[in-house]
């Protein structure tokens, strides 16, 4: 072989397309917000310059076909749910979705007083991930 051999043996990426693409799409996450309360604000500060999301490959959609992840941040009312339901099935698969703070996740301090309020957005889309707490900051 001489001349070529070992000459690429760091360069190329000997993997199928799908396997190249998985990889891809694990290490940079498209998300797009559905926001609705503080705990929105939090996520904007989040992805703003000081806890900058891009640099470390979590890009924000605006529209949820073209994102992997759907962050709920807020009181979901059972007139949001319908919303929800609708944005979830326009995602593309795979998809995931991260419930934040405690009123997206339990309906918060507001689910005994309003018969409005939806316990918790896991009775309308499958959540993957939790986070609990009133407000989480951009370091959590």
């Amino acid at each position: 072989m001489g001349v070529f051999e070992n000459k690429f043996q760091d360069n190329v990426v000997v993997a199928s397309l799908d396997k190249l693409l998985g990889w891809a799409r694990s290490t940079s996450p498209w998300f797009f917000q559905f926001g609705l309360a503080c705990c929105a604000i939090e996520m904007m500060a989040t992805a703003a310059s000081r806890h900058d999301l891009m640099r470390i490959g979590m890009i924000p959609r605006s529209s949820p076909r073209q994102a992997d992840v759907m962050i709920v941040a807020g009181t979901v009312t059972m007139k949001m749910a319908l919303r929800v339901k609708k944005l979830y099935e326009q995602m593309a698969n795979p998809k995931y979705v991260i419930s934040m703070g405690s009123c997206a996740t339990s309906g918060g301090p507001y689910w005994q007083h309003g018969y409005h309020v939806l316990k918790g957005v896991d009775l309308v889309v499958p959540v993957m991930y939790m986070y609990l707490g009133v407000r989480p900051g951009p370091k959590h």
